[in-house]
């Protein structure tokens, strides 16, 4: 009896074996860029942003994957995933791409990673060295391929809507509304200082309605004096 083979079961790993960050500045930012896009977009249910994930573009190769420090795929629910797997994902790509370089970057590795976020479909794909204050960026064009950005040092994202500024030896990243990409210590203190504002207003607003109902009770005993005055006026019958 002659047996057809069955097909080889391809498996995606979820991690491939390369550490997240060299170092404290890389992962910092990479924290800061991720963390404030998850809060931007944190209403919208169908953006699904991750930070140092796997992404297969094709089934059935594991070989081709990337792990972008922080990726954005809009019209993807928001969710826990081991990996990104394209054809499980309405066949979307990450349409916004960053990464940020440490020292143990080599120019090969990032040619290699630009020419497959250009090949599998990235709309915008940033990199951000912190160590020499070095920003760049490329937007896909109308003929399909990534084109440098000629001045990204003051540029917004079509996509995200969030703008990058590189002046004076400083590095910025401001959300639509104008305020800046906070670090997880400074959003703490942010809603720190936000709770305790709330809570002056809370006593604020407990004090001006205790200081009315004893302007109240006043009246009324007031009104309650007169009254018996104005009974202690009255002829007797």
């Amino acid at each position: 009896m002659v047996t057809t083979p069955q097909p080889t079961k391809v498996i995606y790993p979820d991690c491939d074996g390369n550490p997240m960050s060299d170092n404290t500045r890389q992962f910092r930012w990479i924290v800061v860029i991720k963390e404030n896009l998850e809060i931007l977009f944190d209403d919208d249910p169908n953006v699904f942003i991750a930070g140092d994930l796997l992404w297969y573009p094709q089934e059935g190769n594991n070989k081709v994957r990337q792990a972008p420090d922080v990726m954005v795929a809009m019209g993807r629910p928001k969710g826990d995933r081991g990996s990104y797997k394209q054809w499980e994902e309405a066949n979307i790509p990450p349409q916004v791409v960053f990464e940020i370089l440490s020292p143990g970057n080599r120019l090969t590795q990032m040619a290699k990673k630009q020419q497959f976020y250009d090949r599998y479909g990235v709309e915008e794909y940033y990199v951000f060295d912190p160590d020499h204050l070095d920003f760049n960026g490329w937007l896909r064009n109308q003929g399909g391929s990534l084109e440098v950005i000629d001045q990204p040092e003051n540029w917004t994202s079509p996509r995200l809507g969030i703008r990058f500024e590189l002046q004076d030896e400083q590095f910025t990243i401001y959300r639509p509304d104008g305020e800046r990409f906070l670090t997880s210590t400074e959003l703490a203190k942010q809603a720190e200082q936000q709770r305790q504002e709330a809570e002056q207003q809370r006593q604020e607003a407990e004090q001006q309605r205790q200081r009315a109902d004893s302007a109240e009770a006043r009246l009324r005993e007031l009104e309650a004096r007169l009254q018996e005055l104005e009974a202690d006026r009255l002829p007797d019958k």
